[in-house]
């Protein structure tokens, strides 16, 4: 009895120094304990990794096809390339006067053109050696919301937040291990798009990947202003930016040896990160850093320029964006004869329409293509060797260095992206690997949702 009654004496005197050393609390509030690590087991029928340009078209076109989608994304929203990098001009998706590349993702940029009052430009008029008039201009930010929209529309669930960190194929099914913020997470899907831009699940999956000694250099995106620049004396701007470059203050490359340029552009599309890399958590966090190291070092530099004392940053992205990292070693590698020559294949499944476009510390020289010459993309480009159940979409495609150059840019990666999307749902349904997919049914389930195959009547 005494043991008792001193064990509830302790207990008491134990409550009491809780509540004395316990902050105040509000009516309704508790002291929690640390939140534990979610652990949980999802099925799903595809798994799409990367929340990009391409992801969320393949996501999109899954789902609509009737497949349970998984999307699973490491940053806070959709997009990539055109909303998180900055790069809010997607195209190009007309070729000498004919729409080549449609479907989902020019369904969703024609909704943020209308619903921002912007205009499309007019594409039956040659943009000659300025392929950039055919470039449509897009609000970013307004593009991230719609694209989400409509992938939660579609029945697609996304996960931001989380990184795939294994990939292992399992009695015909991948089991794909994420990590995020609190969570911890089993994917068992049976067919999984790698839209990561770096191959990134691809390598995860042991699949041989290729890769160049020298990358393109990335680029920080960002708007100034605060100047007049037809009123400014350039070859005064110019001789003073080269002195800079000789004491070692600025670095030339940074911004192609081209401060007019720089004024010129107001920021747009204009800086170069040489090496940056998107690939791991350190080396993007590396690019970051030194993209706007380089912007904040060069702003303080045109403010010591007459007539650019006020020059201020109007913009600037959150993350440096990055050209090229890795590609896959495909059942077809694209090569850049392939490319200028307009190849087709008989599985192609999208086309693709850019210049031959290689950044390097000198800046870029694109390499247009030829009248008539539409290139395009052969299913087995999206397969790596050796694979089953497994495709990539987005600048990862299997080619050789100057036709990924052109194969990278946006519309070129949603036309991809679909027909990734369409061959994983259909892999799924018909319980096969993505190359034993009959093509015909590939091509009508694509055109059904809108999307140019070549040699579709659909195409102009």
């Amino acid at each position: 009895m005494e043991k008792v009654k001193r064990r509830s004496a302790l207990s008491a005197l134990g409550v009491l120094s809780l509540g004395m050393a316990a902050p105040t609390l509000s009516k309704g509030e508790v002291v929690a304990e640390p939140y534990k690590v979610q652990k949980q087991t999802l099925k799903t029928d595809i798994l799409v990794i990367g929340g990009g340009t391409a992801g969320v078209v393949a996501a999109i076109q899954a789902a609509r096809a009737g497949r349970k989608t998984i999307l699973v994304e490491n940053g806070s929203q959709l997009g990539g390339t055109t909303t998180t990098g900055g790069v809010a001009f997607p195209g190009i998706f007309f070729a000498w006067g004919k729409q080549v590349i449609g479907g989902i993702g020019w369904e969703m940029v024609q909704e943020a053109v209308a619903l921002n009052d912007d205009r499309l430009p007019d594409f039956s008029i040659p943009h000659g050696k300025q392929h950039p008039r055919h470039q449509v201009r897009l609000n970013g930010q307004l593009y991230a919301m719609l694209i989400e929209e409509k992938a939660v529309e579609a029945g697609v669930q996304i996960r931001f937040y989380e990184t795939p960190t294994s990939a292992v194929f399992q009695k015909g099914n991948w089991v794909v291990q994420t990590v995020g913020k609190g969570t911890n997470t089993e994917i068992i899907a049976n067919q999984v798009i790698d839209c990561t831009g770096n191959a990134y699940a691809a390598s995860l999956a042991g699949f041989t990947l290729l890769r160049e000694a020298v990358t393109q250099p990335g680029t920080l995106m960002f708007q100034i202003g605060g100047y007049d620049f037809k009123s400014l004396d350039l070859k005064l701007i110019q001789a003073r930016y080269q002195e800079e470059i000789k004491k070692g203050t600025l670095v030339k490359s940074d911004f192609r040896n081209n401060i007019v340029g720089l004024l010129k552009s107001a920021g747009d599309n204009i800086q170069h990160v040489l090496g940056a890399d998107s690939t791991t958590s350190e080396s993007h966090t590396q690019a970051n850093i030194y993209g706007r190291a380089s912007l904040l070092k060069t702003l303080r530099f045109l403010r010591t320029l007459p007539g650019c004392e006020k020059t201020r940053i109007i913009d600037v992205q959150n993350e440096t964006g990055v050209r090229e990292t890795y590609r896959i070693d495909g059942h077809y590698k694209i090569t850049h004869q392939d490319y200028v020559t307009g190849k087709v294949f008989d599985d192609s499944v999208s086309y693709s329409y850019y210049p031959i476009d290689v950044h390097d510390e000198n800046g870029v020289l694109p390499d247009h293509l030829k009248e008539g010459v539409v290139p395009t993309v052969p299913l087995r480009a999206l397969v790596p060797k050796n694979s089953r159940n497994f495709l990539i979409a987005g600048r990862s495609v299997s080619s050789d260095r100057l036709a990924n150059s052109a194969l990278r840019v946006q519309a070129s990666c949603m036309g991809m992206g679909q027909a990734a999307g369409a061959a994983a749902a259909l892999a799924s349904m018909q319980n096969k690997t993505p190359l034993d997919v009959p093509f015909g049914d590939l091509r009508k389930l694509i055109e059904e949702h809108g999307g140019i195959v070549p040699g579709s009547s659909q195409k102009g």
